[in-house]
């Protein structure tokens, strides 16, 4: 069987300095990235120019190559395959995590953890909006469509199950892939995510309405409450680091004859004490706290708040870091069942797709910029900004200060509309799926998004025909 992009394989390997100069190989939602002994070898030009490639950069001393959604899969695959580089192998902690700063190396560790679980959010906040779709009523007429049309009303259950079974369970997932991402074994991370939602402990959202009995037991001292940790996004990161340091200290100090009994238990038992002594209290104070401290910037900075958030959020996305936001919606629509901040990151991501369509205006007559264009905007309307970001905004730099600004209006609207989501994970056209039907929600999404990618549009035209004609003089 023929290989998709063996020549892209060949030309990567070539461009980059060769195979001896690739330390490691991974791949995120869009981005190829591959940590090199020396990035001086790299030619990002011969690089950007490789087939089906939208742009490169150097970041965190990692070289990225943006390929867009899927594609970036197969390319990842088959360049592992062509440079024989283990599937399992990861990117060397001497290499490029150790040129980070700590900011820097906690901030991707995170990213890392939402990365590897992104598809079951993708997937719950879907299937969530299809669900609030099929059931609103007022959408389409007096009732609900399952109201009209109640031989769905099975099939809308079922819908309903799968959206909030996900995120029901959504501290176990976060578990898994923290324990994962920090060196431990995944399957302890599963186990101590399943403790947290143990169906004989209260459940969390009851208990915080005074809805559950709620047992106490005594222990060394403590009188301790066994309530679950339903929406504990923060402390199934937390706890999930400790399982991995636990699980690789238990395996470096027990003799071999006894550590695969005694390793697991001890790395369960001792967590699980800690998850209710130390790490539940403390992570649910830090959880919460970020919580009022975005409201409180909501309430108090209003709409300077939104907009300030709105116009740089894409600039985070340039670092590769975006995807810690994660932690916090998650955060958040557990404690408030809304999310705020997923409007102002659609509107702020479409804003960067409009400005790719002025710079298309601009240069009409250039096949390369339309072609470039159209792909970065189309990507854009399904939630994906690095083919716009590096594939053109950010090499002409005009059009990301457009896009910018278009975002910071557009989320001034979000704030006078009080846009919210039901859910999170998903942004331009699949974000209109989880919207919240209040205050006439879905209209709001649609015009916000209409001012995002019109101000785009015209910003980033205007700004690049006064440079044009100001280089002309």
């Amino acid at each position: 069987m023929g290989k998709k992009y063996e020549d892209i394989s060949r030309d990567i390997e070539k461009y980059v300095g060769g195979k001896n100069n690739i330390q490691s190989v991974t791949h995120c939602a869009t981005r190829l990235r591959l940590v090199l002994k020396d990035n001086d070898k790299a030619d990002l030009k011969k690089i950007e120019d490789i087939r089906l490639a939208k742009g490169a950069f150097v970041a965190g001393d990692q070289l990225q190559i943006i390929f867009g959604a899927g594609l970036v899969n197969g390319v990842c695959e088959e360049l592992m395959d062509y440079l024989s580089i283990d599937q399992n192998q990861t990117p060397s902690k001497s290499s490029s995590s150790q040129k980070m700063n700590p900011l820097q190396r906690f901030l991707k560790s995170i990213s890392d953890v939402f990365i590897e679980i992104m598809p079951c959010i993708l997937a719950a906040a879907l299937l969530m909006g299809l669900t609030s779709l099929l059931s609103t009523k007022g959408l389409f007429g007096a009732n609900s469509i399952v109201e009209m049309y109640p031989a769905i009303a099975g099939l809308n259950r079922i819908i309903s199950i799968s959206s909030s079974g996900i995120f029901a369970f959504l501290p176990m997932i976060v578990a898994y892939s923290a324990t994962k991402r920090y060196g431990g074994r995944p399957a302890l991370g599963l186990a101590i995510g399943a403790i947290m939602v143990h169906p004989n402990l209260a459940d969390a959202f009851a208990a915080a309405q005074g809805n559950a009995h709620v047992e106490t037991v005594h222990l060394f001292g403590l009188n301790i409450q066994l309530i679950g940790f339903q929406g504990g996004i923060i402390i199934a990161l937390m706890i999930g680091y400790v399982v991995a340091w636990l699980d690789q200290f238990f395996n470096r100090l027990l003799p071999d004859i006894i550590k695969f009994i005694l390793n697991p238990m001890l790395t369960i038992l001792i967590s699980s004490l800690l998850l209710f002594t130390v790490i539940g209290p403390l992570g649910g104070m830090l959880g919460n706290g970020i919580t009022n401290g975005l409201l409180w910037m909501a309430e108090n900075f209003g709409v300077f708040g939104y907009m300030i958030f709105a116009g740089v959020q894409q600039l985070i996305v340039i670092t590769g870091l975006h995807h810690t936001f994660g932690a916090i919606e998650g955060q958040l629509l557990a404690n408030t069942q809304r999310d705020f901040l997923n409007p102002l990151m659609s509107v702020a991501l479409v804003a960067q797709g409009g400005a790719v369509l002025g710079y298309m205006i601009l240069n009409l007559k250039d096949k390369k910029a339309r072609e470039i264009s159209i792909s970065a905007f189309t990507s854009v309307l399904f939630g994906i900004s690095e083919p716009a970001l590096f594939g053109v905004n950010i090499k002409y730099r005009f059009p990301l200060l457009a896009g910018c600004i278009a975002g910071a209006i557009s989320g001034a609207y979000v704030y006078f509309t009080k846009l919210t989501s039901v859910g999170y994970g998903t942004t331009g056209l699949p974000g209109f799926t989880i919207v919240d039907p209040a205050n006439n929600g879905y209209l709001h999404f649609v015009i916000a998004h209409l001012i995002a990618v019109g101000l785009g549009i015209v910003f980033s035209y205007i700004i690049g025909l006064t440079r044009k004609k100001s280089d002309a003089i």
